[in-house]
């Protein structure tokens, strides 16, 4: 049969931020030799032997080939009970090369079906040489048939039972070899293709989107009787690959019916919350002696659409308000959009679970949940004709709790012994075995990952976090513990001093020790200083302990704050500068976690009179950011070809040059104002493109996703680091932040699921009780039911028992945590990382974000007006609300510190509407202001001495645009 392409008629539109493409399978008319669809459809197909090798979008704006080489697409893996109850697998691949399938085309290329015969070949009860071996016995009959729609392609999968007596098949199983990537020409890098995905029942769907964000995505969903319950990666052998073992990332594998899969999951330990079926057969010719299943899949132009999608097919769209990791002191909101009736929604803990109806309008039905019980909580979705889907929330301690309990976790997990070389390291913890590892014990870490102990992200990122911790809320032990650690192990030791030929550099992998005694003089030994992402985790740590003992005046540091600040400096000079002499790495290409703490790193040396340090910085930061505006590098590009790792970095960047850019006409920074707003533009799509969005799961919604696509490693430190941006970006940026709004807060919230925390009644947590576990952590999470980690632990779904990297995403979590008022498209009125109420004094905000630095208010249905609080040292207090009027002209707040002495508290200010502000403290009017909407003005609040909250009020005296003053209080 001659070959002919196949389209399906359709639309190619763009999503509205982030389009993005995902295709997934078509099927048209095949037969045994090579042929292919009909032309004026969308898709483009060839087949051989029965299956998909080929697969693209017609008239695509960028060819792209969605099959894996040499792999098949529409093949399905059975796992049925033979003789003695054993099991005997069959799969439509080999069957097809054995020459066990007959295919046969539809008239006019709209329909294909595919018929195989499964045989069993029981074994001879006669053992002699020379006994006939026993006939093959049918046992089953297996149909495929694809229909081609105007707009979807419907895939039917039929098993018929042909024994005798009954018939059970504890495994069916559809692998969905779609290709990772596609390579491209001229040097350009390759365009990245991610799954998005969401087992959970009769509600289970899932597509695929390119990097080059263009659309459509396509979809597949699973018709009304058909259900996903299980996943897997296959790793077997692939027959298109002449019989070699597949290798690389495997196949991502969905299962119908998962019975046996779940029972060697088990065996592996897994702690998969599903239940594994079976399905039974009736004998040949009795009722149930045949069952069907089908999916259908649909181009879908964007987020949107996808979800629009759900509801037409007669699924559910969920949406969830502020996330699915929620501590316990909140609530969650779920907006459940089906045109299915919902009959009930069950607690895994009834007991310990609180769920309210909150009403309905239009196909959106409302709840509100709140969870007492920590860990693990699943909600069963009752709906339509007996079909259920389930939602996964974890629940945590309070988010203060959580930042506190960290922190005095790491503080008790260094190493003080004089006799040691790493004496003062502050280092990782297993979990389930209860060892602080060293470099005398590198417990279960082996090979080249052992860095991690003492170095390197993992390493360094800890006493990062404790230090920019303290910065918020300083506890004498864990400075002291900082101290300790920079005495002892960083200065002279992990960091070369002023008097060294590299100053304020980094020491790389393995350890400092190693590399310091090498016999090697060069780059892999004595200056093995060139590692571009050790820098600015030491600079947070010294920025943060200089603004602790500029701040806390009661809080004891073994060095003066000056120096603090200067070591601060030096280090990130040095990030700029070391690697490039050495190894000609420069800084400049890449983002680095937690290096925006530069920007504010800059404006303190100036501050401090340090100006020729602070230009000279300014320098260096400001070329970074006009490398990335002003260049066409690769976003997705880090360590690895692919990564998730540079989104804080970027938006950092994006933001300060929008901040400082050129306007028409202009040419002041070399930084075009448009090639800055659409940095920013571009940055955040690919930030959103690898990241959890429409799949309600806690380890999925906000968490970043690497090259498997949600199949390994998530709720990353990127999770947290790369939410900041999207949260940053829906409160100073977008026109419609709503979407960003949830998005960027279900980030914030989402890792915090790997804290390992708890109660004496709950026995101090959920991954791995133990008292010695309270306020551990784990570095990523596994959402396949057993594995390797990346460090090359064995896993069994959840949380690592070691913390590797976490703590730079709750460095992240630390400048995210804000409480934010919001006006909501969907749910109305809304308060993220707080409570809130009206009363006749006004509308009463209660803040519990873990931090109490940040409040903003976004309300309106149109035009959204925005008020924004910031304070750089002291916190509202706990337990009064902050108060303000509805159309946001006057806000009341209390503000506590930890500072006993009287000192002045900065706020930074940023008000709806132009007019002339008076600040108070109580009757006394402290300052007036005249300023301007949407401007940015930092007041002075004055603290007296002692421990006593204080009392301000900020309110508009006229709503009329006044000349702008520059924003500064008027004595």
């Amino acid at each position: 049969m001659d070959e002919r392409s196949a389209r399906i008629p359709g639309s190619l539109n763009p999503s509205r931020t982030l389009a993005a493409v995902c295709l997934f399978f078509a099927f048209a008319t095949a037969a045994l030799s090579q042929t292919a669809a009909p032309p004026g459809e969308q898709f483009e197909v060839k087949f051989d032997a029965g299956a998909i090798v080929s697969l693209r979008r017609a008239q695509d704006r960028v060819d792209t080939e969605y099959v894996q080489a040499g792999r098949r697409l529409g093949d399905v893996f059975i796992r049925y009970r033979g003789k003695d109850a054993a099991w005997v697998s069959a799969d439509s691949a080999q069957l097809a090369l054995s020459g066990a399938g007959t295919f046969t085309p539809g008239a006019g290329g709209k329909s294909y079906t595919a018929n195989y015969q499964i045989l069993y070949a029981p074994a001879s009860s006669n053992t002699a040489p020379s006994a006939p071996r026993a006939a093959p016995v049918p046992v089953l009959a297996l149909q495929m048939r694809y229909a081609i729609e105007d707009r979807a392609v419907v895939w039917t999968l039929t098993i018929q039972n042909l024994g005798n007596g009954p018939r059970q098949i504890d495994d069916l199983a559809i692998p969905l070899p779609i290709a990772a990537s596609i390579p491209r020409g001229n040097n350009q890098p390759a365009i990245t293709i991610l799954k998005h995905s969401f087992i959970s029942g009769y509600t289970s769907y899932m597509f695929w989107m390119r990097s080059n964000n263009v659309g459509p995505y396509l979809m597949l969903t699973p018709l009304e009787n058909t259900r996903f319950e299980y996943w897997d990666i296959q790793r077997d052998i692939s027959p298109g690959q002449g019989g070699v073992q597949g290798r690389g990332r495997g196949v991502y594998r969905v299962y119908i019916h998962s019975a046996a899969a779940g029972t060697e999951a088990r065996a592996q330990g897994t702690r998969w919350r599903q239940p594994n079926t079976s399905l039974k057969l009736a004998p040949r010719g009795q009722p149930g002696d045949t069952v069907s299943y089908g999916f259908k899949l649909h181009w879908a132009d964007d987020y949107d659409a996808v979800r629009q999608i759900l509801v037409d097919e007669g699924l559910i769209d969920v949406h969830v308000i502020p996330g699915m990791t929620i501590p316990n002191d909140l609530f969650a909101r779920l907006a459940l959009r089906t045109r299915q009736p919902i009959h009930a929604i069950e607690a895994e803990f009834p007991q310990q679970t609180r769920i309210e109806s909150l009403g309905s309008k239009g196909d959106m039905r409302f709840y509100q949940v709140r969870f007492s019980r920590l860990g693990e909580n699943r909600l069963t979705v009752r709906y339509g004709n007996g079909r259920h889907m389930f939602l996964e929330f974890f629940s945590t301690e309070p988010l203060e709790t959580l930042y506190k309990k960290r922190a005095a976790f790491l503080a008790r997990s260094q190493h003080r012994d004089p006799s040691k070389w790493y004496n003062g390291l502050i280092t990782d913890w297993n979990m389930e075995s209860k060892v602080l590892l060293s470099p005398d014990n590198y417990d279960r870490i082996q090979s080249w990952r052992i860095y991690a102990v003492t170095c390197d992200d993992p390493g360094l990122g800890k006493p990062a976090y404790l230090a920019a911790k303290n910065a918020e809320c300083p506890v004498q032990s864990e400075v002291e513990a900082l101290d300790y650690y920079i005495k002892n192990f960083v200065w002279g030791g992990l960091q070369q001093t002023t008097a060294e030929p590299y100053p304020y550099g980094i020491y790389g992998i393995p350890d400092w020790k190693t590399n310091r005694e090498s016999v090697d003089p060069g780059r892999n030994g004595q200056r093995h200083l060139w590692r571009i992402y050790d820098y600015p985790h030491v600079v947070l740590m010294y920025y943060s302990m200089y603004r602790v003992a500029k701040n806390y005046p009661q809080i004891k540091t073994f060095l003066p704050a000056a120096e603090y600040l200067r070591r601060a400096y030096g280090t990130a000079l040095a990030m700029f500068t070391v690697p490039m002499q050495i190894e000609r790495w420069s800084a400049y290409r890449t983002g680095l976690y937690n290096e925006l703490v530069i920007v504010d790193l800059i404006a303190d040396l100036q501050a401090a009179g340090m100006t020729q340090e602070a230009s000279l910085l300014k320098e260096h930061w400001e070329q970074k950011v006009k490398t990335f505006v002003n260049g066409q590098l690769n976003l997705f590009q880090s360590e690895y070809p692919f990564d998730s790792t540079g989104f804080e970095s970027t938006h950092a960047l994006a933001r300060y040059a929008l901040e400082h850019a050129d306007r028409p006409g202009e040419n002041r920074t070399g930084i075009p104002l448009e090639n800055a707003q659409r940095f920013m533009e571009k940055q955040l799509a690919a930030n959103i493109f690898c990241r959890g969005w429409p799949e309600p799961a806690y380890y999925y919604l906000g968490s970043d996703y690497r090259g498997g696509g949600g199949n390994s490693f998530t709720l990353s430190y990127m999770s947290q680091m790369g939410g900041w941006a999207v949260l940053d970006y829906a409160l100073n940026f977008a026109r419609q932040p709503d979407w960003y709004l949830r998005l960027g807060y279900a980030s914030y919230l989402s890792a915090w699921a790997l804290m390992n925390s708890g109660t004496p009644e709950s026995n101090y947590g959920y991954w791995y009780p133990g008292k010695e576990n309270d306020g551990g952590a784990g570095g990523g999470f596994e959402p396949a039911p057993y594995g390797q980690t990346w460090l090359n632990q064995p896993h069994h779904r959840g949380a690592w028992y070691y913390a590797s990297e976490v703590d730079l995403g709750y460095s992240g979590a630390l400048r995210a945590a804000a409480t934010i008022l919001a006006d909501d498209p969907i749910f109305g009125r809304f308060c993220f990382g707080g409570d809130w109420r009206k009363t006749a004094a006004g509308i009463e905000v209660i803040p519990k974000d873990g931090v109490r630095r940040r409040f903003h208010a976004l309300l309106g249905d149109g035009e959204v007006s925005k008020l924004h609080m910031i304070l750089e040292t002291d916190r509202f207090v706990a337990t009064q609300p902050i108060v303000l009027k509805e159309d946001l002209s006057e806000a009341r707040f209390h503000l506590e510190s930890d500072n006993p002495a009287g000192h002045i508290t900065k706020l930074r200010l940023s008000v709806p509407a132009a007019g002339r502000y008076v600040l108070r403290e109580g009757d006394k009017v402290v300052a007036t202001l005249d300023l301007k909407s949407g401007q940015e003005t930092t007041l002075e609040l004055p603290v007296d001495a002692g421990a006593r909250p204080r009392s301000f009020i900020i309110s508009r005296q006229t709503a009329a645009p006044l000349e702008n003053t520059g924003g500064r209080a008027k004595r």
